[in-house]
């Protein structure tokens, strides 16, 4: 019903919503069988088992894929643990869970999603590229000034070095970190 009303993506497939069954196909099912919606997934390899991504990729196409972080404070902080709602959330191993273990977010950055699209659900860099960048663009419909490389179109660049990491940045055209 909500496809036939203009939903047009699903935000964290798999994540609190009614899964697949054989009689009862659920939002699961509704993402992956519709062909024109956009499905993100959070690529953590915690949130959703990468033999589940992949069968979602096969499912929607990497046309319709975005990879999602789910970040949280932790991203990029020395100090992992903090609180959420009143609740401690402890990171171990890239993980965020609270004091029941249920996961509380990611402590995923994007080029660690983009990696993870590449490890864990086999897809080329260029395809898991178009996953963090393209794909979101046009699920935004901002692809004029957004998503790629092209004339006319805001310049923020990511390099990457020969360990798959980030070793410059371009925002809007400027440099920040060095070659």
């Amino acid at each position: 019903l909500a496809l036939k009303n203009g939903l047009t993506g699903f935000t964290h497939l798999f994540n609190a919503m009614t899964g697949f069954q054989s009689r009862a196909p659920g939002v699961v099912g509704a993402a992956l069988e519709d062909e024109c919606s956009y499905t993100g997934i959070i690529a953590d390899g915690y949130h959703v088992h990468p033999a589940s991504m992949r069968v979602a990729l096969k499912a929607k196409g990497a046309g319709k894929m975005v990879l999602v972080t789910d970040a949280m404070p932790s991203v990029g902080a020395e100090n992992k643990d903090f609180m959420l709602q009143g609740r401690l959330v402890s990171v171990v191993d890239g993980k965020c869970t609270v004091e029941d273990g249920g996961l509380a977010g990611s402590d995923l950055d994007m080029i660690g999603a983009v990696n993870n699209a590449v490890n864990l659900m086999g897809v080329s860099l260029e395809t898991a590229s178009m996953m963090a960048s393209e794909n979101p663009a046009s699920y935004m419909g901002i692809t004029e000034k957004y998503g790629s490389i092209a004339c006319g179109k805001r310049a923020d660049l990511v390099l990457l070095g020969e360990s798959m990491q980030v070793d410059c940045v371009w925002i809007n055209g400027e440099k920040f970190g060095e070659i």
